[in-house]
């Protein structure tokens, strides 16, 4: 999900998510694990495409994905 303070967001539902599958695809798409808050967060320009590829992938891999997209304001 695209969020203003820190781009695509990717959150697991719980530790289970985290399998080395989904991690390794995550990092293949340029996330990183965000210990604030507790989630992988990747710079986005926040294109709809990003959130669907995203979604996707995660989707393929057996997660349940709940996403969205809202345009953000241009700064």
């Amino acid at each position: 999900m695209p969020d203003s303070a820190h781009g695509l967001v990717a959150a697991p539902q719980s530790s289970d998510d985290l399998t080395p599958t989904t991690e390794q695809s995550l990092a293949a798409q340029g996330f990183a694990w965000n210990d604030e808050i507790e989630a992988y967060t990747r710079e986005t320009d926040h294109d709809p495409a990003a959130v669907d590829g995203t979604a996707g992938m995660l989707r393929n891999l057996g997660h349940y994905v709940s996403s969205a997209y809202r345009p953000l304001p241009r700064r």
